[in-house]
């Protein structure tokens, strides 16, 4: 038997967000800058001849297997736009929380077309394999490569990489899923309603943590306030967040209910994990570098 096919299904993380409008067909127009975790899923492909898919780790229980998994929406998405593919059984270990703004489904959907892109020899920058992403799911063509850029549009316009700084952070997650739909309800954006014009953002050439975070606290996540009426506990996160010693920027990725804390080192970092996992036992706290 070929041996499995493996990738990790990283974390993303909104460092800062600002929704410029909401277009005609409902779409809301996007601009965002994004890094990646070094904490997510982790997903394994099997070669073989049925497409399948299974499903463990701790957060893995109650996700469906069938054709609502954006894993196996993807590997159909490719097949419909590519012709026939080499395909198998996936197994995906669900590590990051479920509707947490940190994209865990669409950073699994990645890992599936990358994993099938290598069974099948077809190259990264393959438009078939772009226009299998944007099919899925408007963060999966960013969570294609895992590297930090900014992303515009309703995922589809992506930047070029970029060289941050090693972000040493926390992530927390209370354990409230937050699905986007009501958030986005909550922001009450009418359709045509235009915001800001899209232009560049200011920050592509951060070498340091100290001008990146000042670019940060300029900025913010647009969907926080709206997010924050729909599910109150972030108040809760966010307070305790900031409070952390140490902290230098605390904020809600996407469209929550994921939270993350900057600090200046890893020491601290781990120090702020350890006191919050003490103090609120029952949430998802990861320390991690974001980049």
């Amino acid at each position: 038997m070929p041996a499995p096919l493996t990738t990790r299904a990283r974390a993303k993380v909104n460092l800062s967000l600002k929704v410029l409008g909401r277009r005609a067909d409902g779409y809301h127009e996007l601009e965002s800058l994004v890094a990646f975790a070094g904490v997510g899923d982790e997903l394994a492909l099997e070669p073989g001849p049925e497409l399948g898919l299974s499903i463990g780790g701790p957060l893995g229980g109650g996700l469906e297997t069938d054709e609502r998994n954006l894993v196996l929406r993807a590997a159909h998405a490719l097949a419909d736009d590519a012709g026939p593919l080499r395909w198998g059984r996936f197994h995906l270990v669900k590590r990051l929380p479920v509707a947490s703004g940190i994209g865990g489904g669409s950073a699994d959907a990645a890992g599936a077309l990358r994993l099938l892109a290598r069974l099948n020899g077809i190259s990264r920058g393959e438009p078939a394999l772009l226009r299998a992403a944007a099919r899925v799911g408007a963060d999966v063509p960013v969570c294609l490569d895992s590297r930090a850029r900014v992303m515009a549009g309703i995922g589809e316009r992506l930047g070029e990489p970029l060289r941050l700084p090693p972000l040493f952070a926390v992530l927390v997650n209370p354990g409230v899923p937050v699905e986007t739909a009501p958030v986005f309800r909550e922001l009450g954006l009418q359709r045509g309603q235009d915001l800001s014009p899209a232009g560049a953002m200011p920050h592509l050439a951060m070498s340091s943590i100290d001008e990146l975070v000042a670019m940060l606290a300029e900025s913010g996540n647009d969907l926080e306030a709206p997010a924050r009426r729909v599910a109150p506990v972030l108040d809760e996160v966010l307070a305790l967040l900031a409070a952390l010693p140490g902290c230098r920027l605390a904020r809600m990725s996407g469209s929550g209910a994921t939270c993350f804390a900057l600090f200046d080192d890893c020491r601290a970092s781990a120090a702020a994990a350890k006191a919050l996992q003490t103090s609120r036992s029952g949430w998802w706290v990861k320390p991690t570098v974001l980049r």
